[in-house]
């Protein structure tokens, strides 16, 4: 080990390697509740460096555990004692901006923020956005094909990028920087990389999509009192905003009493009491008009009775308080810890009657002090969900686990809408992909990554070693 080691400070030079407590004394998380467990982390500065770091670790049979901004919630960046992490944070540049093709060329270490910053000078904008975008990397995002805030408009990170350069297990560089719209010239090979956790390859650039920025930006927040409402409410907005609606976002009143109103970390844009509060944002291009139109569909709804009370953000200020309370997730975990989080997708139509069921069995199981939040991107069908069982005890997290997940798969549910699969899924990922689908990724993970080096017993909970599939834990 001592001698790979040497080998790789030689690729990466000074600074690129780091041993003892430069290791340990690392977060492991964004909350820094845990420190890094591996026995290197090594810090490339280039796709050639990393390249050459993973031929020499292919060839020792050295496992490699890909880190970001660490703001995953699924624990896909855990490194084990035996592992060399490998880090993108010297990695970070904008390499190209195109406001001709509308693309931004990145290097996977960028933080989603700073992508956001470098493009708004050429009046564009990069569309996928996410509370943890000041720390959350461009590489991390495409690794889990995250979403975000704005889904319902421009879809996942899936559909917002056009190419991306990796290096797989052996060192082999796949560079296919499409910057193209169109191209069907065969396997669209930048999918493999999209959301497969760095299990099948680390990517090291990408192309971007970029879409023009849009001049009038409208922000509100409502009150619902029915599940009926919220869809009836949902559909007013698809028929009467049309494309500008950029985002639908809804809170259960747990949720929203809970941060906006009770916690003292916010003003609180409208009274508690309600059962459900939806945060409306359009987006478009006439700011003389479209704000008036803003208030008039949302006029609309209180009219129709959809929704009982309402308040449109005259600032941006305002329109920043009202997502803060959507977003703060540090004040979620500091209410509901011990807890466990969830990241699931289901038709809305069934998400409330979901709900109420997931309610009824928790309550059922640990009593009425057990906490159940629910919130999420409606919108684009996805729920996030926070249950903390009381009395917490060790077997709880599993418990908690079949009783959100199980009723997911009659459902045609996932486990996972944005957030990965990580370690903390793995066990469950047969309710959302079907044997056959598990069995074609076990191929896909065994032609690419034979050895079972990267990012070891992530995804699939198994690692492929010498042709053989064993357990890694």
């Amino acid at each position: 080990m001592t001698a790979l080691l040497d080998h790789i400070a030689t690729i990466v030079g000074p600074g690129g390697l780091l041993t003892g407590e430069d290791v340990s004394l690392r977060a492991a998380d964004w909350l820094g509740l845990s420190t890094c467990k591996a026995k290197a982390v090594v810090r490339p500065a280039s796709t050639d460096q990393l390249s050459r770091v993973m031929q020499a670790c292919h060839a020792a049979g050295q496992s490699v555990v890909p880190a970001g901004g660490l703001t995953g919630l699924v624990h896909g960046s855990d490194a084990a004692a035996d592992d060399i992490q490998i880090s993108f944070e010297r990695m970070r540049a904008v390499v190209a901006v195109d406001p001709v093709g509308r693309t931004v060329t990145v290097e996977a270490g960028c933080p989603i923020q700073a992508v956001h910053e470098a493009v708004a000078g050429h009046g564009l904008v990069f569309a996928v956005d996410w509370g943890a975008r000041g720390s959350a990397t461009v590489g991390g995002g495409i690794s889990t094909n995250a979403g975000g805030n704005r889904v319902v408009r421009y879809g996942m990170m899936r559909d917002n990028v056009l190419g991306v350069e990796a290096v797989l297990a052996d060192g082999t560089v796949i560079s296919s920087l499409n910057t193209l719209l169109k191209n069907n010239a065969a396997y669209d090979l930048k999918q493999l990389f999209i959301g497969s956790e760095g299990t099948l390859g680390l990517v090291t650039r990408a192309v971007l999509k970029l879409h023009p920025a849009t001049s009038s930006e409208a922000t509100g927040i409502v009150a619902l009192d029915s599940y009926d409402a919220v869809l009836g409410f949902f559909a007013h907005l698809g028929r009467r905003l049309g494309s500008t609606l950029t985002s639908f976002e809804v809170m259960w009143r747990d949720h929203y009493e809970l941060i906006a109103v009770t916690s003292g970390r916010h003003l609180p844009p409208l009274p508690g009491g309600h059962a459900f509060y939806a945060i409306v944002e359009a987006c478009g291009i006439d700011p003389e008009r479209d704000g008036d139109h803003f208030a008039a569909v949302l006029g609309e709804a209180l009219e129709q009775g959809l929704a009982v009370d309402a308040v449109i953000a005259a600032s941006k200020a305002q329109a920043q308080g009202i997502w803060k309370v959507r977003e703060d997730i540090e004040g979620l975990f500091m209410a509901t810890a011990p807890a466990v989080t969830f990241d699931v997708s289901l038709p809305i139509a069934a998400m409330n009657g979901y709900v109420n069921a997931l309610r009824t069995a928790v309550a059922d199981r640990w009593g009425g002090e057990s906490k159940v939040i629910v919130f999420g991107h409606l919108g684009d069908s996805n729920l996030h969900i926070l249950i903390g069982p009381r009395p917490w005890t060790d077997d709880a997290r599993h418990a908690v686990e079949e009783l959100v997940y199980t009723p997911l798969k009659p459902l045609a549910g996932s486990i996972s809408a944005e957030h990965g699969i990580g370690l903390e899924k793995r066990a469950w990922l047969h309710i959302s992909r079907s044997p056959e689908e598990i069995a074609l990724m076990r191929t896909l993970k065994a032609a690419l990554d034979p050895k079972g080096i990267l990012n070891p017993g992530k995804v699939l909970g198994m690692t492929a070693r010498a042709g053989i599939f064993s357990a890694r834990v």
